[in-house]
């Protein structure tokens, strides 16, 4: 980050617009402060240079994806798939800044819509079987590897407990508080169907 922040102001113009698009490309959806704030004294900076200025108007919008809900990243299912569409929409737009003159801040301005592919939701929302939104308890904390562990090792470490809808950070995974519910997908991000769990009302009637 300091080097794109230092890049910015290159007397190279095409040095410098690369990296305004790179800082908003690196904290996509973060709503990051300091970058939102290097941002805003570049649109000033810059306020005469017109393809500068929408670069930097780009980046912003990038920071502060869906409000901070977004963000870009082909890897989905705790980072164990990768989506081929997702990377090649950031590499199409990548690819396309190295004669940005000639096509984003030209008539191909539209490229940029490629980077849609890559966009994911960073919030967990639990919905009932008819879609529902269903409020639950969840546990979130910092990912924990536990490949080749015997028995059932936490697969999460130092977490904090929330009511969802929650938002989840870079490296960060969720797991249900209580047995009461099933989810029906075996990673918790996006949006996440719930059934009842049998066993569980069998043991609260007993009860």
């Amino acid at each position: 980050m300091e080097t794109l922040s230092k890049l910015t102001h290159d007397q190279d113009e095409q040095v410098s617009q690369n990296a305004i698009l790179a800082l908003g490309l690196l904290a996509a959806g973060t709503n990051n402060s300091r970058v939102a704030k290097m941002l805003r004294q570049l649109a000033a900076y810059y306020q005469k240079e017109p393809n500068h200025l929408f670069l930097t108007r780009i980046s912003q919008g990038l920071v502060h994806l869906g409000k901070g809900l977004l963000t870009l990243n082909p890897f989905h299912s705790d980072n164990l798939l990768l989506s081929k569409s997702g990377l090649a929409g950031i590499l199409v737009v990548l690819m396309s800044s190295l004669a940005m003159k000639n096509t984003i801040l030209s008539s191909q301005h539209w490229i940029l819509y490629y980077l849609v592919t890559a966009i994911r939701p960073r919030m967990l929302v639990t919905l009932d079987e008819d879609l529902n939104p269903l409020p639950v308890t969840v546990r979130v904390g910092q990912a924990v590897d536990t490949v080749r562990q015997a028995g059932k090792p936490r697969t999460i470490t130092g977490f904090q407990t929330h009511t969802t809808p929650v938002l989840l950070s870079r490296g960060e995974r969720a797991e249900l508080a209580s047995d009461q519910y099933i989810p029906l997908s075996p990673v918790l991000e996006g949006f996440i169907i719930l059934r009842k769990n049998p066993d569980a009302e069998q043991e609260e009637e007993k009860k």
